[in-house]
């Protein structure tokens, strides 16, 4: 199999832990290639996600590693164990590679919290509204390229928002996002009653940082913390100027888990989150 190109954020991941447990365990890249049979250059390519690695040689390495932790293995070697093509590939060459990295991240998530300051989150979007967002970038995009990238954020909505088995999904937005009107004041207010009306799912939670709560918690930049199987495979994903960002230490982990928690602790219960945005709604 020749090594992949451009291979995405999960497969990185998958051989980022790999090296994890190798560099643990004080094993050197020649040993490690002695265990699969493979020259000691082929270790670091795999760690690297530049070529996979079978979830039988996954458990050979975790093996001889003595990794203690019989969940993490698991995880592991069902992430290796995936040949199936996501619906994002369709997009590739097509758009940047972070959006299909983030598509990707979302559909093996099995709980997602968001926080935004100043923007809807993508999941919770209508498509007038992300056409708006897209045609406010710093360089004007054509819009052919918007509507590729409204198309794809509504596609993210279609798969992960109303498949049978949805993962759990929380938004924490700031009352400062709810009053921005992107599009105008009759696309804020269709978005609005979106909202309101995604938020009565089971699986969805909304909860609102009110503009009278005592400050909160972190910098305000967008933050998307996907917990994948085991809290070792969690993933924070940031957006910043330059694209995204994706994080994956144990202490930023942590650290990111705690200002979440400190975030939702400073905002206002789901139902009383409901009333401020019908309020809010109500005022377009």
């Amino acid at each position: 199999m020749p090594p992949r190109i451009t291979p995405t954020v999960r497969q990185q991941r998958l051989g980022t832990e790999l090296r994890k447990l190798r560099e643990a365990a004080g094993v050197s890249t020649q040993e490690a290639g002695a265990l699969l049979g493979v020259n000691r250059t082929r270790v670091p390519n795999i760690e690297s996600g530049r070529f996979g690695i079978s979830p039988e040689r996954v458990r050979t390495l975790a093996c001889n590693y003595e990794c203690p932790d019989p969940d993490l293995v698991d995880a592991l070697a069902e992430v290796a164990s995936e040949r199936a093509t996501g619906w994002w590939e369709a997009y590739r060459g097509r758009l940047p590679a972070p959006f299909l990295d983030v598509a990707e991240l979302e559909y093996h998530a099995r709980r997602m919290t968001a926080f935004l300051m100043v923007h809807i989150p993508g999941l919770l979007q209508t498509g007038d509204h992300a056409r708006a967002v897209f045609e406010k970038t710093l360089v004007a995009l054509p819009s052919k390229e918007v509507e590729l990238r409204a198309a794809h954020r509504i596609q993210r909505q279609d798969v992960l928002l109303e498949r049978t088995d949805p993962a759990p999904y929380t938004a924490i937005i700031h009352e400062a996002a709810l009053r921005m009107q992107f599009g105008g004041s009759r696309v804020a207010r269709a978005q609005l009653d979106h909202i309101l009306a995604v938020s009565e799912l089971p699986h969805i939670t909304v909860r609102v940082i009110p503009f009278g709560a005592e400050g909160f918690a972190g910098p305000g930049q967008p933050i998307f913390y996907a917990d994948g199987p085991v809290p070792q495979l969690d993933t924070v994903q940031l957006d910043s100027f330059h694209g995204s960002v994706f994080l994956d230490s144990e202490m930023q982990l942590r650290n990111y888990r705690s200002l979440i928690d400190r975030m939702a602790a400073t905002s206002l219960s789901a139902g009383d989150s409901r009333t401020l945005i019908h309020t809010i709604a109500q005022q377009h």
